[in-house]
């Protein structure tokens, strides 16, 4: 184990990166895909148009190839590098700040599926009797249909969770120091594929088997009675 002893600290820098880059592009495809659900929904065949195109499009779009855009596309040919240039690590954060773009534009959509197939699941009664009550769609989507659509899919939402976490490692392909990065300069360096290759496996494990296990436990105790 002295590859681990001798790369201990960037290790464990890597895995921060990743764990990082899961929990803010989580976040930022929980509330895009949330928007992206609404709009399949609507009534306004344009909203459910537009909705539909963008999972579509996105959805069969390698991730590499998105990343790779927000990198090249944005950062140096519009300029649009989400960073103060003037920063010392502007470099750094701008790249990790496309790869959180990135990531949150491509996770967004498979958000958005889980979370329409949740509200499948609520009784099309359940909606008549909120309209017939007089509710607009945006309260009957927030009052009614989103609440049990979101305990009917948390095991689903934990699969994608799940896979953004795995998903990261492509963000080395825009150069963000993850574990992947890390990872492919050990191999170059040392030629200990196994044992580099155990050590990244085991903490990918390591960060996915509890989200498994947890949301695993949530959907049995959050789960709607029918």
């Amino acid at each position: 184990m002295a590859i681990f002893t001798e790369y201990q600290d960037r290790i464990f820098a890597a895995f921060w990166m990743t764990i990082q880059l899961t929990v803010y592009s989580a976040i930022g495809a929980l509330v895009l895909g949330t928007l992206l659900a609404a709009m399949r929904l609507s009534p306004v065949p344009v909203m459910r148009a537009l909705g539909t195109g963008y999972v579509n499009v996105v959805r069969n779009t390698p991730l590499t190839l998105i990343l790779v855009f927000c990198s090249l596309g944005l950062g140096n040919t519009l300029h649009i590098t989400l960073a103060d240039p003037l920063s010392p690590t502007s470099i750094a954060d701008s790249g990790f700040r496309l790869a959180v773009l990135g990531l949150t534009v491509y996770t967004a959509s498979f958000v958005c599926e889980s979370i329409r197939s949740g509200v499948n699941t609520v009784p099309i009664g359940q909606a008549e009797a909120a309209r017939s009550l007089g509710l607009t769609f945006g309260q009957n989507l927030r009052i009614i249909l989103l609440p049990q659509a979101f305990r009917a899919v948390i095991i689903p939402l934990g699969s994608v969770l799940i896979a953004l976490t795995k998903n990261t490692t492509i963000a080395s392909a825009i150069g963000v120091a993850e574990a992947a990065l890390l990872m492919k300069e050990m191999i170059e360096n040392t030629a200990a594929l196994l044992l580099v290759g155990s050590i990244f496996a085991a903490g990918f494990v390591i960060l996915t088997l509890p989200m498994g296990l947890l949301f695993g436990w949530l959907g049995k105790r959050w789960a709607v009675l029918r």
